[in-house]
């Protein structure tokens, strides 16, 4: 397949450089405005274009109506190859190489191709797409290199396609849960009628009658003053006091979060034509899961979720995975009675059916101990009889922990490598045997190699999950496309929000049935990628609805 590298260049022109499988090499000069189609035409047979970014390139192109197949992206690029064990990163130096370190995404609504003072126009993509050819043809795990790089390029496509078609969103129906939760919108720097009444009942409940409810510290006070033995005032403590006043302030403490997130300001900013657009980050989180930025993407609260309906004639289909990570954990250790567990729809209760554990609860607090290392208390107590059941699962998460407590990295099933710990007790002259450095107690450093440990053994369970996750939308992606007919991205059945191990597609509703058949098939595909022949399986739960609420 040819790759066409993109280089902005002065003069409102791009430079497309066509690779081809033969060596060869065409360079043509598009004026920018003529890019889109010169992109289309390009489409029409398989190609992969290659550009340092593909928020600064893609959003344009999608307002243009054009969508592209397949990319490279050189920034997300770099990052995984700078982080991973498998590259010799020697390969990747040059004069822009710290340039490419700090280069960051572009959030913005203007989707020119040539903005302003860009830090990437002080980069080389040419020369960086050839280094990172060369890192990736000296990796010894080359082909799982090159499907996270893949796989992590098509996700930036994904996010890019979800924030310019947007979630459908109905500001009506948002007033109309904010109004029967809080009260009428109340003017500004006022709190809403229905705040202000329970303020009321707060205050005296705690004989405070200058009480600021919104100020930690004041509420602090006044809890002490009244006699409860608390040292903080989050809602999980409250819930442990035995006090006539907590239920007020719990219920104020829940609808201040609605009102502060997600409230009347949340609406007039982040909702427009009917639709909420954030910015997916791709690769925002050290693990390679996602992160947004703009409106709370990915904590959208179940309270408004109402407000996510689909337009008339088109319905969403709602899927994510059940026990995503113990099912990766099984297929990456290959330990096959915990593939065997995961055959059921419920792996917790697979554990269960097989002996290892009573009860579903024991199950699920002893795996998630594992994976996150809480080895002490209940999920300890269940650590022996796991590692009995499932010795090769066990036996990765605890290397992986004992891995980070030394102060290596450690990496995914694809290679992504974990961050370097810093710190004291990660320096040699810290390490385990060595007599702690002047003024660094010795117990403060152990506390800090434990917590690495604890980091070290969920990386790798985590950031394998998000590999799945990726995989699976970047082949759920075309397969959507495929089902459409013609149309641009938004008017065929496309994605609208991804989470971690949840997806969600709008849809014209006669094809509803076909893209849920889609999502199971993507998702067996997932988990070949990654897992090849071995037999674990990822069970979804799929369900057609008009609002995101209806899915449960």
């Amino acid at each position: 397949m040819n790759r066409i590298v993109l280089v902005r260049r002065g003069g409102a022109a791009v430079e497309a450089r066509e690779h081809a499988v033969d060596g060869t090499v065409e360079v043509t000069r598009v004026p920018s405005d003529e890019l889109a189609g010169f992109v289309a035409d390009r489409e029409l047979t398989p190609v992969r274009w290659v550009w340092d970014d593909t928020t600064r390139w893609y959003p344009a192109l999608l307002a243009a109506g054009v969508r592209v197949e397949r990319c490279a992206d050189l920034r997300l690029s770099h990052a995984v190859l700078r982080r991973s064990p498998f590259v010799d990163r020697s390969l990747l130096d040059g004069d822009d190489t710290t340039g490419w370190d700090a280069l960051q995404p572009v959030t913005a609504a203007d989707a020119a191709l040539f903005p302003l003072d860009d830090p990437a126009d002080r980069l080389d993509p040419v020369a960086a797409h050839d280094r990172q050819q060369a890192a990736l043809a000296a990796s010894p795990e080359r082909a799982r290199l090159a499907l996270l790089l893949a796989a992590e390029s098509s996700g930036a496509l994904a996010a890019a396609e979800m924030t310019h078609a947007g979630l459908p969103w109905r500001a009506e129906v948002h007033e109309r849960l904010l109004t029967g939760l809080l009260g009428p919108r109340p003017a500004s720097g006022r709190r809403p009628e229905v705040l202000e009444r329970l303020l009321v009942d707060i205050r005296e409940a705690f004989a405070a009658p200058g009480l600021n409810a919104d100020s930690p510290a004041e509420l602090l006070r006044a809890l002490q003053a009244a006699g409860l033995p608390v040292g903080d005032t989050r809602s999980w403590t409250l819930e442990q006091l035995d006090h006539p006043g907590i239920p007020a302030l719990l219920e104020y403490k829940k609808l201040s979060r609605l009102l502060q997130a997600n409230g009347w300001n949340w609406l007039d900013t982040w909702v427009r034509d009917g639709r909420f657009r954030s910015w997916f980050v791709p690769g925002g989180v050290v693990t390679g899961r996602w992160a947004s930025n703009g409106g709370g993407a990915l904590s959208v609260p179940t309270q408004v979720r109402p407000a996510a309906t689909a337009d008339d004639g088109w319905r969403f289909v709602v899927a994510d995975v059940a026990q995503l990570e113990p099912r990766v954990l099984a297929g990456m250790s290959g330990d096959t009675a915990m593939a065997e567990a995961a055959r059921s729809t419920d792996l917790y209760e697979g554990m269960v059916a097989s002996g290892a554990v009573t009860t579903r609860a024991e199950a699920k607090v002893g795996i998630l101990g594992a994976m996150y290392g809480g080895t002490r208390g209940e999920s300890g107590r269940m650590m022996p009889r796991l590692t009995r059941r499932y010795p090769r699962a066990i036996g990765l998460v605890e290397a992986a922990a004992r891995a980070g407590e030394r102060g290596d990295v450690v990496h995914t099933l694809l290679g992504r490598g974990s961050p370097v710990p810093t710190g004291a007790w990660a320096e040699r002259s810290a390490e385990l045997g060595e007599p702690p450095e002047e003024g660094v107690p010795r117990e403060d450093r152990d506390r800090q190699r434990r917590a690495w440990g604890r980091f070290t053994r969920n990386f790798v369970v985590q950031g394998t999950g998000a590999e799945w996750a990726l995989c699976w939308l970047a082949d759920l992606r075309n397969r959507l496309w495929r089902l459409g007919g013609t149309g641009t991205v938004d008017q065929r059945p496309h994605l609208v929000f991804f989470l971690h191990d949840e997806v969600v597609v709008h849809t014209p509703e006669h094809l509803a049935d076909d893209v849920v058949e889609e999502v199971r098939r993507s998702a067996a595909e997932a988990g070949r990628l990654l897992f090849g022949g071995f037999p674990v399986d990822f069970p979804l739960d799929v369900a057609v609805v008009r609002s995101w609420a209806e899915a449960g």
